[in-house]
């Protein structure tokens, strides 16, 4: 049986991470020991004297294993390292690192699954490309690519023109994030174009909004806000968002997990109209799942409405931009899995078993 598995992606944000989750959980759960490896790291947080990545962190945590960072995360690229690199190649036992943490976990479990770092060329400067790597591992390669037909190919063809030069072999695509309504003829179009190349599509998964939904934690932080209230309500998942003008005029149709972005000269009559329209409406304050009050710089204003906000553990964040602002910075935010969001954990193993072929893959 195979033993390693490397997962790619064309580019970052199509759900690289999502899919490993789920393979991993889909191979452990037919009694196989599993184990992760990042490789090389670009996004790292400290353990203690080390640095390790932050997705490692995540799968040592969602996945229940004891993260060691010479294993599971032994390559990280942290800033000024590439220009280093280049002065001085020899400074550097990237390769070593990499093969000594593949040798020990293979020797330790059944199988491991290796995570890729963006784009397939990510890493070429230090001689650490997915596709290097891939091949040092001697790891057939899954790729993920996002939901489509003509760009979806588009950017497969150019992605494995790098696995293609290694003689990498790529065991399979799945294609991610795609429209429901579009499901049948993305698996029929992007498995046609595949027959001609020999590479076998895995499956299709449908686009999730669940899956894309930030916490207020993460709202907080793309808009460099400051926490006013209730703090402890920032993992608090937004499914929905409403202005406070909206409000004002009862124009929001859906309440369930309700961020409210509002300025604060306009905070005390959206908050009275959001009160109504739950009492109306009969449902909980607890539904609406955080307030964002705009241009306020280092200022923090007395709150109106203040029982209401405390009763249901409402997160009020402040943040320097306008409404609009505001609105847009939320809408172009890339939502990562975390340790904070385990029901996207929980869907991303549901979503591996539902639509791949794992008898294809393994």
């Amino acid at each position: 049986m195979l033993d390693r598995l490397y997962i790619a992606a064309t580019s970052q944000h199509v759900g690289k991470t999502t899919c490993t989750l789920g393979l991993m959980a889909a191979i452990r759960a037919r009694n196989h020991r599993v184990s992760y490896c990042k490789p090389v790291g670009q996004e790292w947080v400290e353990l203690g004297d080390l640095q390790v990545d932050k997705d490692a962190l995540l799968f040592a945590r969602g996945m229940d294993f004891e993260l060691k960072a010479e294993l599971h995360s032994p390559v990280i690229i942290g800033s000024g390292v590439t220009a280093r690199y280049l002065d001085d190649p020899t400074q550097y036992e990237f390769n070593r690192a990499i093969t000594k943490a593949s040798r020990k976990l293979q020797a330790k479990n059944d199988f491991v699954i290796y995570e890729g770092t963006g784009h397939p060329g990510v890493g070429s400067v230090c001689d650490v490309s997915n596709a290097q790597v891939a091949q040092l591992l001697g790891a057939p390669v899954v790729m993920i690519v996002e939901g489509g037909i003509g760009s979806t190919i588009d950017r497969l063809n150019m992605n494995l023109a790098m696995f293609r030069e290694r003689r990498v072999q790529v065991r399979g695509v799945i294609v991610n994030k795609t429209r429901p309504a579009k499901l049948e003829k993305v698996r029929h179009y992007v498995g046609k174009y595949l027959e001609k190349t020999g590479i076998p599509l895995l499956g299709v998964l449908p686009f999730e909004k669940i899956l894309s939904n930030p916490i207020m934690a993460s709202v907080r932080h793309s808009l460099k806000g400051r926490t006013l209230l209730n703090r402890e309500g920032l993992d608090n998942q937004v499914e929905n968002i409403a202005s406070g003008s909206l409000l004002a005029q009862e124009e929001v149709e859906n309440l369930k997990n309700l961020l409210v972005i509002v300025s604060h000269r306009r905070l005390y009559e959206a908050l009275a109209a959001l009160q109504g329209i739950l009492e109306e409406r009969n449902l909980p304050g607890t539904t609406i799942s955080g307030v964002v009050v705009t241009g306020l710089m280092d200022e923090s204003p007395r709150l109106p409405h203040l029982k209401f906000l405390e009763a249901n553990n409402i997160p009020v964040v402040a943040s320097s931009l306008d409404t609009y602002g505001a609105a847009v910075r939320i809408s172009q935010m890339e939502v990562k899995i975390n340790l904070k969001t385990p029901w996207k954990i929980r869907r991303a193993v549901e979503l591996i078993e539902e639509n791949i072929n794992m008898d294809l893959i393994l």
